[in-house]
């Protein structure tokens, strides 16, 4: 054995496999360290709007407590007289989109109107009393999970940074370079740790770093999940996310409300993308058939207090009722019911959803903090404290390591390549081009930190600087 390990040839693979182990961990570390610097910011704001958002709950029901809650107790009035109440407040022309009847004692039924004076996504909802059948107030409320304005504006801060469509860039971009910056800094801890083997315990790491290594370790998980829901969402790499499941036959399934021959083809996130209801064109709806509706739907197994009662979107369509409540258990179930006739059109039932389905209906509600209740908002509150927590501690670290105040020398990424044997390259090139094509945001801001990384290290090598920024 001696003899072999004595082999030139093998001391030099071995020498050569070690450096090259070297060199690619320092391509890690740099990324993790250009990342961190550019994309830092984004992920800060998005873990404050999103610390934000969670505790929105208990605040929305004191600030709309008027709307919410009512002391009345007793027997409720027809869910019918109540739209029709609801109809004879509504303070502007519009015409019925959904209904929520209260899900328990001294709460309020909300029925929604389409409005020409919203965007497709807003309803105008008016609250009603269920046991006197009278309105309390009215309200815009938004999108398909019908959120008040509050965490609306929220969602809006958290998604977009009220800059539209473009500003989901900044969401897709955190939510691409989490992940990948979290499991980079534990190959680098690793390699660290690996270093200090056998070192004088004298030479401890510098305060900082102990606590941005500890914390980045603890919220390793946390940071995975958020990455990971997160992407579902986006616009580029949730689409690509989308199709994916949809060709593995992973989709969330969708209702078919066609009265007669065919079947809706809904997508994965057919409940986020569902066309909504316009005034312009929606049918006259039959409010007095509503009863009869949830009574159907109740037969056919909608149990869940929290639901949501669609009229038909066309002669040809049917009613829907939904189950909406997003705690465990999840109770998402639908039916499709015929008006006309009584008839159960269609059913879903979350025990028979894929397993990718199930889990993507899981991680969006614990990412929204609605699925344990207020343990999952206690614990995305302190992930998202902690992630900011993580930043700062990353930018004090650069700022005690900026130019000029210490000597040490870095490898930049151009260093780097340079000296990975071919093999390597060949991997790292694929791998990041499969990135790329999976995340072309992750992908696009790869290319500029890059460039960036090349250009600093041509100037400073011009000007005999050997310190990185």
């Amino acid at each position: 054995m001696s003899s072999v390990l004595r082999d030139p040839v093998d001391q030099a693979g071995a020498a050569l496999q070690a450096e090259s182990g070297k060199l690619l961990l320092a391509l890690v570390t740099r990324l993790h360290f250009l990342a961190g610097l550019f994309v830092g910011p984004f992920v800060f704001i998005a873990a404050l709007s999103g610390l934000l958002y969670a505790l929105t709950p208990q605040i929305e029901n004191r600030l709309y407590q008027h709307l919410l809650f009512t002391d009345s107790r007793g027997a409720t009035q027809p869910l019918s007289q109540q739209v029709e109440a609801a109809r004879r407040h509504l303070s502007r022309p519009g015409s019925l989109a959904a209904v929520r009847p209260a899900p328990g004692p001294g709460l309020t039924t909300r029925v929604m109107f389409a409005t020409q004076a919203l965007d497709a996504s807003e309803h105008w909802a008016v609250f009603v009393d269920p046991v006197t059948a009278k309105p309390l107030g009215e309200l815009v409320v938004y999108g398909t999970t019908g959120v008040l304005p509050l965490r609306n504006w929220l969602g809006d801060l958290h998604r977009r940074l009220f800059l539209g469509e473009w500003g989901r860039l900044y969401s897709e971009l955190a939510a691409s370079w989490l992940w990948l910056v979290a499991l980079g800094g534990v190959c680098a801890w690793r390699a660290r740790a690996r270093q200090r083997r056998g070192v004088s315990s004298q030479r401890q790491r510098p305060r900082l770093q102990r606590w941005h290594s500890s914390l980045g370790l603890c919220l390793l998980l946390g940071m995975l999940f958020f990455s990971a829901t997160g992407l579902t969402w986006s616009k580029w790499a949730g689409d690509h996310i989308g199709v994916v499941r949809a060709h593995f036959g992973m989709g969330t399934p969708g209702l078919n409300t066609q009265l007669g021959a065919g079947l809706a083809a809904d997508g994965a996130h057919a409940e986020h993308h569902a066309a909504p209801v316009g005034p312009e064109s929606a049918i006259p709806v039959d409010t007095q058939r509503i009863d009869r509706v949830l009574l159907t739907a109740r037969r056919a197994g909608i149990e869940a207090g929290r639901i949501e009662i669609r009229p038909a979107q066309g002669e040809d369509r049917a009613w829907t009722v939904t189950e909406i409540d997003r705690s465990w258990p999840t109770q998402v179930d639908a039916v499709a019911v015929d008006a006309q006739t009584l008839r159960i059109v269609d059913t879903l039932e979350f025990d028979r959803f894929p397993l990718a389905a199930k889990l993507t209906r899981w991680g969006i509600d614990a990412h929204m903090g609605s699925l344990f209740g207020w343990f999952n908002q206690l614990i995305l509150a302190l992930t998202a404290a902690g992630v900011m927590a993580l930043v700062g501690l990353g930018y004090a670290l650069w700022w005690r390591r900026r130019p000029g105040r210490t000597g040490t020398a870095y490898l930049g990424l151009r260093v780097v390549w340079k000296g990975l044997p071919w093999w390597t390259k060949v991997t790292v090139i694929g791998f990041t081009l499969l990135l790329g094509v999976a995340m072309p945001v992750l992908g696009a801001s790869l290319l500029i930190m890059v460039l960036f990384d090349w250009g600093s290290t041509f100037i400073r090598a011009g000007q005999g600087i050997s310190k990185g920024p």
